[in-house]
Parts: C-alpha cells; structure tokens; sequence
C-alpha cells in the first residue's frame, strides 16, 4: 500500500482522520436550523481558543486566509486617519498592497526580510504622526518563518493609544495572542493551517464593539465583516453561501485542538517535531535561515545544501509522497521551508528522515 502524502507546506495541512471523515459526512443546507446551530458552536469555538477575548466575536468567511486579511483590513482600517504597515516580508507587504486596493490612507514602513521588526523605528514614526491611528502587521511571516515580536509591538501600540490589526493566518492556534496586552482591534485567521481543518473557511476575531459601530464603508460586499457578524451571532446564518462541509470539519478540528490540550499543547507539538527535524538536517550539513530563538514553532525555513536547487530536493522528496515548500521572492532561490502542521505522527519524521538521509548523507549523492 503506497505512502499517504505527507505535508510538509504551510498548509493546507495534512488531515487527522475524524477530521477527514467530517469533511466527508454528507451533503447539507446552509439554510438549515442545524447548520445554523453547527455555525455558531464554530463561532463560540474560535472566540474561545485564547483567553482574554471575552469582548471579541468571530465572523466566519467562505475564503483563503489571505480573503479573510483583505476582510479585516477593508472592514476596520479607518478612511478618515491613516494605517501604518509594519513589514518584514511578503505577507506584510501584502497587506500595504491590500490597503492601496481598498483606497485606505496608509503607509509602510518595511524592514529588511531577515530583520525583525523594529519596535524603536515605529515608535518614532508613530509620536512624529498623530494621524495613524492604526497598525497593520503580521505575526509569523512565513516568508523566513520569523515570529515577530508582537508584545513589543502591542505594547507599543497599548501604551501610545494605537490599534492592532493583525494577520495571525499562520499562528493562530500556536503561538501566543495576547487581546488586551496588543491593542488588539482584530486579527484574521484560516481554518488550514494551525488548526488543522481543511481550506475553504476563514474567519477575523475583532472587538465586538467595533463590529456593531456602522464603521467606515468597506468598500466590497463579500469582504464587509459587519453583513456577516450580526446575522452570524444572532442566528447562526451567513449572508452569503458559506463552505459547509469545510466548517463541519472545522468544528471537528476545534475539538481536537482543545482535547490536545488548546494552542500551548499544540505549540509544544510542534517545538518537539521543528527540533527533530532541525537537528536531523544539521547531522546533514543543512543551517536554518534563522536561528532558532527567531523562528515560529509552525515552519522553519533552511537553506538549501551546495549542490542542490529546491526543484531537484522538492522532487526526490516528491517521489516519496513528501511535500515541502519553495522560498519567496528574493530568497527563492537561497531556501527551502518545512512547517510541522497537521495530523503528522512519529512514523512520518521517521519516513521523513529516511527520505532526507538517503538523499543529503555523504553516501547518498548530494555534492
């Protein structure tokens, strides 16, 4: 019997099988009182994964991660003061990019890739504009795999009265959010990565407060969280068809996540599988891009070994029904990525290492 495929990109993610059998379990009408009441169990669900998000709600999108941050930003970045971008790769400057498409005042304050963000350049820029009102940033850029430091961000923003948006696609339901401390006025989130459900549904957490007030047009009909979040809360249905199957799976993921023991069991998960898999690419003469107090638990990128171009490692691996992912931009050429999402278990490192050992040891034909 052939090997499942093992995934290795930062999602979609490889399945549990519960979660994959929910996926499956039939057809359904979104119109219907019991997919209203499996709605708003999700909604309850992910307004719960973190504490201190009491005065939070949840809106449930049929979109990619990247729909549910456009979402965000054109429901709750402000049209009459400015957002400032603060950018330390591809997803930061994707949402500056996001801004400029919805017309939104903004401008961007971006780093070098391999940098951190750079808490002493944005408190100058924010005393020195009293008219940015608002910060946008990502917490894990999964362009490098850099969680950035957000509670000096949030801080920041707490102590000079800003608000945080934030692009939390790729760690929430890992890595620690802390509401309050932040300054949080939203972040937005995808059900196919840390959460382990399949893709199709995303979803922004923001101040419930904010959601009732009328806010600023968003300028888009499909992307204004404000249709979704009173129909949503009140009842359990969405303005627009939703991804049944996927929020099926998705309430089926929830609950593996807190048998799992929430978002600190599943970040000590996946600490344990990013050190096996570091310390076995290090035995092969593979450095991490970044060192190991930079990175997320979620995905670390590496560089790749003299010899090798991604295409000729990506499809070796491929051969044996193993999924990694190419770098971005600039560092394409330079890297390779391996996240530790999904239902992977101690036999899949085990394959894994294999797999690599055959291909990067002095014996198996690297140089």
């Amino acid at each position: 019997m052939p090997a499942r495929q093992l995934l290795l990109n930062p999602g979609p993610v490889t399945l549990s099988p519960a979660v994959r059998a929910a996926l499956a379990a039939g057809d359904a009408c979104h119109r219907e009182p019991a997919f209203a009441s499996l709605t708003r169990e999700v909604l309850t669900g992910l307004a719960t994964v973190y504490d201190g998000a009491a005065d939070y709600d949840a809106v449930l999108l049929a979109c990619s991660g990247t729909g549910a941050v456009e979402a965000m930003l054109a429901s709750l970045a402000p049209t009459d003061s400015r957002t400032l971008v603060l950018s330390n790769g591809v997803y930061g400057e994707r949402m500056a990019a996001m801004l400029a498409a919805h017309g939104r005042p903004h401008e961007q304050l971006a780093g070098d890739w391999l940098a951190p963000l750079d808490p002493g350049a944005l408190e100058a820029r924010l005393r020195a504009a009293p008219d940015i009102t608002h910060v946008a940033t990502v917490h894990h850029e999964t362009t490098t795999g850099r969680l950035n430091d957000l509670a000096a961000v949030g801080a920041l923003c707490r102590r000079l009265d800003r608000r945080l948006l934030l692009d939390a696609v790729s760690s929430f339901g890992a890595e620690e959010i802390r509401f309050d401390d932040w300054a949080l006025t939203g972040l937005a989130a995808t059900a196919n990565k840390c959460l382990h459900a399949p893709p199709g549904a995303s979803f922004v957490l923001a101040e419930r407060a904010v959601l009732k007030d009328p806010g600023p047009a968003a300028g888009s009909v499909y992307l204004d969280l404000r249709r979704y979040h009173g129909p949503q809360q009140d009842s359990g249905y969405s303005p627009f068809t939703p991804a049944v199957n996927t929020v099926a799976a998705l309430a089926t993921a929830l609950t593996e996540l807190r048998a799992g023991g929430g978002w600190r069991g599943r970040r000590e998960t996946y600490r344990g599988r990013s050190r096996q898999i570091t310390e076995l690419l290090r035995r092969l003469g593979v450095e991490p891009l970044l060192t190991p107090a930079a990175g997320s638990c979620v995905l670390t990128a590496y560089r790749l070994p003299p010899g090798w171009s991604y295409r000729r490692l990506h499809d070796a691996l491929a051969a044996e029904d193993i999924v990694i992912y190419a770098g971005q931009g600039a560092l394409g050429p330079d890297v390779f990525r391996i996240a530790c999402m999904g239902a992977i278990e101690a036999a899949d490192l085990d394959r894994l290492e294999a797999a690599l050992t055959a291909l990067l040891a002095p014996a198996g034909g690297a140089a």
